[in-house]
C-alpha cells in the first residue's frame, strides 16, 4: 500500500470541503445503511476531496481506534529522536491498571522486556490494551502524562469534539471522538510509512522475551485478512491497505481503513456499525467491513481524477514595462489542477478565477522578466466549492530595454523631493534673474533717452550759439546796432575777469567759456528773418599783426580789448 502523504495545512481545506460535497449529491448515495457515522475521503498529493459523510460530527466512543493515536505519538517520538524502535522497554508496575476481563491482550506481565517496535506491532495487530499502557509509560513517564499529550495532539490536528481518557480505548464517559475528528487523526498517522507498514501487516511474530515465548500476531482487519479468527467472513478487498479495527458494546463495530486503485487513494472511517449472524447460518455479517468495502467500490466506480486546468495552457496576459521586444507576457499555471470528480461532470461548468499579483497591488510587471516567474494564481470552483488552486508563472522571458530603463530612471530621479526642490529653486533664481535683466534694460533705455534728450538740448544750444556768432559778424561788418530789446551777454573766461587795477594777463581765446555749466542767455533774440537785409561788403584786408610789446604799457596808455571779437570774431 502506498504511503499517504498529506500535509497538515491541507486539513483546513478538508474542513471547508466537508460542508458541501456536490459530487456525492449528484450520485446515488452508497448503501452503507448499517453504519451510524461515515467519512469517505480521497487524496492526491496535497489535495483532499470529501466524497461522502454521514453523522460525521456525532460524538461516539472510538473503542480500539484510540490505538491509532497511541502509535502515532510513539512514531513521532521516534522521529524526534527521543526514543528508538530498538529500545528495550520493560513493563513497569501498575501498567495493567484499568484493564477489563476478556479485553484484547497479549498477556504481557510486569517486568517483561520487549523492543518498542514489537510493542507497536502488538498494539496494532493484536490490539493489546496492556501494551498501550506500557508504551505510554515509556514515552511520557506516566499514563496520565501520555493522555495529556494525546489531547494536545488531537487539538493540534483540528479535532474539536475529541477527548481521550486512556491510551487504549476501553469505555470511559470522558473518552469520545467523532468520525470527522478521527479522520484527521487517521490521515496524519497514514503519512508515516512505518504506521502503514505495521497496520497493513497480516501476520507478525514477536520473538521470545525474558518472560515469555514467541507470540504470533494476526491482523484483525478482514479487508486484508479475511481468514482472521476474530472476524471471519468473505470481506477481503484486493485494493485495501492499512487500517485499524475497534469494538466495544458501547462503541459498536468501528474501522478506519485505506484503499488505492488507479492512482486514487481513499480513506474511510466507519463507526458504530452493526453485526449479526447471516440467515443461512454460514457466518456473521460485520457492518464495518461490508460498509467500508461498499464505500470503496462506489467511489472507484463513479469517481476519477480529471484535469480541470492544464499546466501548458495560456490563461492570460500581463503588461510589461521596459520590455525590449514585447510589452506583455503570457502566463500559465505552474501545475495542473486535478480533482476527484464524478465521471459525468462537465468541466466547462467550472469557474476560473485568475488573480494577478501586480494588478492586485496596483503595480506593473517590469522587465527583465524570466520564464517561470511567479505573477499570480488561478483557482477553479463549481457551485461555490473550490476544487484546486495553482500558481501562475510567465511562459516566456522578456528582456529589458536599456533606453526605456534610462528614461524611467531619469523620471524616477526627477520625482525625488530633493531634485524637485532644486529644480524649482533654479526656476525661482532664473525668474529673479530675468526680472533683474528686464529692470536693468528698462533703466538703461530710460537713461539712454535722457542722454539723447541732453544731446538734443546741447545741439539746440550750439545752433543758437552759431546764430549769435553769425549775427555779430553781420553787425561788425555792417555797423548795425543790435536789435532793440535784445540784451547781449558776453561770457568771459575766469582768467579775463580782472579788477580795474589789474590789467589782463592771459591771451584771448577763440570760444567763450560757460560759467557754472550755463550757456549765455539772450533775451528776446530775433530770428534771422527779423534782421535787416544788409548787402555784404567785401572783407577788408586783415590788418598786419604787430608783435606784442615786451612790456605792458602804462595804465593810461593801455588799449581797450574787444573780448567779444577775440572769442567770437576770430576763425
Amino acid at each position: 500500500m502506498k504511503k499517504f502523504r498529506i500535509p497538515s495545512f491541507i486539513l483546513l481545506i478538508a474542513l471547508v470541503l466537508s460542508l458541501a460535497a456536490p459530487p456525492a449529491r449528484a450520485l446515488d448515495a452508497p448503501q452503507a445503511d448499517s453504519s451510524y457515522a461515515v467519512v469517505l475521503l480521497a487524496e492526491n498529493g496535497s489535495n483532499e476531496s470529501v466524497i461522502y459523510t454521514k453523522n460525521d460530527h456525532e460524538r461516539l466512543y472510538p473503542a480500539s481506534l484510540t490505538k491509532v493515536m497511541t502509535v502515532l505519538l510513539a512514531l513521532e517520538a521516534v522521529e524526534a529522536g527521543t526514543v528508538k524502535l530498538s529500545d528495550m522497554v520493560t513493563a513497569q508496575p501498575g501498567f495493567d491498571f484499568d484493564m477489563i476481563a476478556n479485553g484484547t491482550s497479549v498477556n504481557m506481565v510486569a517486568g517483561e522486556t520487549m523492543s518498542l517496535e514489537n510493542l507497536l506491532y502488538c498494539t496494532m495487530l493484536a490490539s493489546a490494551n496492556e501494551v498501550c499502557n506500557v508504551v505510554a509509560q515509556y514515552i511520557s513517564g506516566s499514563v496520565k502524562d501520555f493522555v495529556d499529550l494525546m489531547n494536545r495532539r488531537a487539538a493540534e490536528l483540528g479535532c474539536t469534539d475529541t477527548h481521550f481518557a486512556n491510551p487504549h480505548g476501553l469505555p470511559d464517559p470522558n473518552h469520545y471522538t467523532t468520525a470527522w475528528d478521527f479522520s484527521r487523526i487517521f490521515r496524519e498517522a497514514a503519512t508515516h510509512e512505518l504506521f502503514m507498514q505495521i497496520s497493513s501487516t497480516i501476520n507478525y511474530t514477536v520473538p521470545d522475551t525474558n518472560m515469555a515465548s514467541e507470540r504470533r500476531l494476526e491482523n484483525t482487519n478482514s479487508l486484508i485478512n479475511p481468514t482472521n479468527a476474530h472476524y471471519p467472513g468473505d470481506y477481503g478487498y484486493e485494493y485495501a491497505g492499512g487500517g485499524k479495527t475497534g469494538y466495544t458494546s458501547d462503541a459498536g463495530y468501528c474501522l478506519a481503513a485505506t484503499a488505492e486503485k488507479d492512482g486514487i487513494q481513499l480513506l474511510s472511517v466507519v463507526m458504530k456499525a452493526e453485526a449479526y449472524p447471516l440467515e443461512d447460518g454460514s457466518g456473521w455479517y460485520y457492518g464495518h467491513f461490508a460498509d467500508t468495502r461498499t464505500l470503496f467500490e462506489w467511489a472507484f466506480a463513479n469517481f476519477s481524477y480529471r484535469e480541470i486546468v492544464r499546466s501548458t495552457e495560456i490563461v492570460g496576459e500581463v503588461p510589461v514595462e521596459m520590455g525590449a521586444d514585447a510589452d506583455s507576457v503570457s502566463v500559465r499555471p505552474s501545475t495542473s489542477i486535478t480533482a476527484l470528480l464524478p465521471n459525468d461532470v462537465d468541466l466547462e461548468e467550472f469557474t476560473r478565477t485568475v488573480t494577478l499579483y501586480p494588478e492586485e497591488k496596483g503595480e506593473t510587471l517590469v522587465a527583465p522578466v524570466g520564464a517561470g516567474q511567479l505573477v499570480g494564481e488561478i483557482s477553479v470552483s463549481l457551485n461555490g466549492t473550490v476544487y484546486g488552486t495553482s500558481p501562475l508563472v510567465t511562459s516566456t522571458s522578456v528582456e529589458m530595454s536599456r533606453t526605456q530603463f534610462m528614461r524611467n530612471e531619469l523620471m524616477d530621479t526627477l520625482r525625488q523631493p530633493a531634485v524637485i526642490f532644486t529644480f524649482w529653486g533654479l526656476v525661482l533664481l532664473f525668474t529673479l534673474y530675468l526680472l533683474l535683466v528686464v529692470r536693468y534694460r528698462a533703466k538703461r533705455r530710460a537713461y539712454q533717452k535722457r542722454l539723447e534728450a541732453a544731446r538734443q538740448v546741447r545741439l539746440d544750444l550750439e545752433d543758437e550759439e552759431d546764430e549769435i556768432r553769425y549775427e555779430r559778424r553781420v553787425r561788425s561788418t555792417a555797423g548795425a546796432k543790435p536789435s532793440p530789446g535784445k540784451v547781449e551777454v558776453v561770457l568771459e573766461p575766469e582768467s579775463l575777469k580782472q579788477t580795474e587795477e589789474t590789467p589782463p594777463a592771459a591771451p584771448a581765446v577763440d570760444e567763450p567759456s560757460r560759467v557754472s555749466g550755463q550757456l549765455p542767455v539772450i533775451a528776446d533774440e530775433p530770428t534771422r528773418s527779423d534782421l535787416p537785409a544788409v548787402e555784404p561788403e567785401p572783407p577788408a584786408p586783415a590788418p598786419e599783426e604787430k608783435p606784442a610789446a615786451a612790456d605792458p604799457p602804462a595804465d593810461g596808455d593801455a588799449p581797450v580789448r574787444d573780448y567779444f571779437e577775440e572769442f567770437f570774431g576770430k576763425k
